[in-house]
């Protein structure tokens, strides 16, 4: 294993983040306002954002076993499209991993696109500077402190009701990518501590008229907790963490919850942790297997939870970079550079898999070792959000995206 690639990996744990996020917003259980339901025959979209944190392996979660180079790269870990635990077909190119039936189902219909030798524009190996970049849309780490569907939800119109609704950022910190001036709202599930209503409340009342921006922040807290045990979402405390496959279950329950409901946010980040897959990744069962079977789990959660509203939904899956194309010594794969994006959701225009395939022969990989990026997942975006909010090309490069005047948005990705 390269550890001077990888250096960040044990550094980065989430309680770093957590004081890294803090210092960069101040995350209140928010307010979630009330307005008028949609338009009959009006689209009402929702927007989710999934982050995948520690780096998915893309050449494992959708195997390009059509591809000569596969196999031998794969050594210990290939997936085989015949016999026992075999993949899942997609085109007859590509296959899916058999750990994900649901992700394969959706594909089927038509409610699933697979964006494959994606990345963003960093090309380096730290989870930290990878993150930064996936999340604030800059071309670099360390360029600004707010994220890009943050400033999304800031460009629309003003007034707008999807606006004025925030954007929801799920965990006891905001990821990224939704801070920003614009309104963040917050919910974690119950696991994770925080103050109970009595106590806001009190809170609220002693600093209501000293401190205003601290009232409101707390009067927000209250609302949205409000709304969390409307939704039957306030049970008790208990269960797996955000890289177990019952944490992802309770927190896309609660992502859909809200953002399902008529009176909550409609665009919402969260991420799922545990993806940095060193060693013994495992192929057709093993770790990464248990990691995908939680998310494939997390797309059937979604699919029920925002039920009403799915014609009108996208749910996208993004990560910070991939994985080496050739398995290392310890049965795993080190940082790499290309890797998948997945957009799921019935306002997807899916049933077909979206790749410039650069190929996996030794000199076709970027720098002699990671799958080469030949779509930039920036341009993705871009063409889910100009479809879905009707924002311009213009202002996705200069707002959204800043510097990324050259990068169209890639369209025909929603229905």
């Amino acid at each position: 294993m390269d550890h001077h690639d990888d250096d960040d990996c044990e550094r980065m744990t989430p309680s770093r983040r957590a004081v890294l996020g803090a210092a960069g917003a101040l995350f209140a259980w928010s307010f979630v306002p009330k307005f008028a339901y949609a338009a009959a025959g009006a689209r009402d979209p929702r927007f989710l954002v999934v982050v995948l944190r520690g780096a998915l392996d893309g050449l494992s979660a959708v195997p390009p076993i059509g591809d000569p180079g596969y196999a031998g790269l794969r050594e210990g870990i290939a997936l085989a499209k015949d016999g026992p635990d075999a993949a899942l077909p997609l085109d007859g190119f590509f296959y899916l991993h058999p750990a994900m039936p649901n992700l394969a189902r959706l594909y089927k219909s038509g409610q699933a696109a697979i964006v494959h030798a994606a990345a963003t524009g960093y090309r380096e190996r730290s989870h930290f500077d990878g993150q930064d970049v996936l999340e604030s849309g800059q071309p670099g780490p360390g360029h600004t402190a707010t994220g890009w569907l943050n400033r999304l939800l800031a460009s629309l119109p003003a007034g707008e009701g999807i606006a004025r609704k925030g954007v929801l950022g799920v965990g006891v910190v905001p990821p990224l990518v939704v801070r920003g001036d614009a309104p963040v709202l917050g919910w974690a599930p119950p696991r994770m501590a925080r103050a109970g209503s009595d106590l806001t409340t009190r809170l609220a009342d002693l600093y209501g008229q000293r401190d205003p921006h601290l009232a409101a922040a707390l009067q927000q807290a209250i609302e949205t907790e409000s709304l969390a045990q409307r939704r039957g979402m306030d049970g008790k405390m208990g269960g797996g963490g955000p890289d177990s496959v019952d944490g992802m279950r309770r927190i896309a329950e609660g992502a859909a919850g809200l953002v399902g409901a008529d009176d909550g946010p409609r665009i919402a980040a969260l991420a799922f942790e545990g993806w940095d897959t060193h060693a013994n990744e495992g192929g057709a069962k093993g770790r990464l297997a248990t990691l995908l079977g939680g998310l494939d789990g997390a797309f059937a959660t979604f699919e029920q939870g925002l039920s009403p509203v799915w014609k009108d939904t996208v749910v996208m899956v993004v990560t910070e970079f991939g994985r080496t194309a050739a398995v290392n010594g310890t049965t795993g794969t080190d940082h790499g550079t290309g890797t998948v994006a997945f957009l799921v959701g019935g306002a997807v225009k899916g049933g077909r898999m979206i790749a410039d395939w650069p190929g996996l022969k030794p000199e076709q990989l970027y720098q002699n070792r990671d799958l080469k990026a030949t779509t930039d997942i920036r341009a993705v975006a871009k063409g889910v959000v100009a479809d879905l909010f009707g924002l311009s090309g213009p202002v996705l490069a200069e707002k959204v995206f800043p510097g990324t005047g050259d990068l169209g948005p890639m369209r025909g990705l929603v229905v």
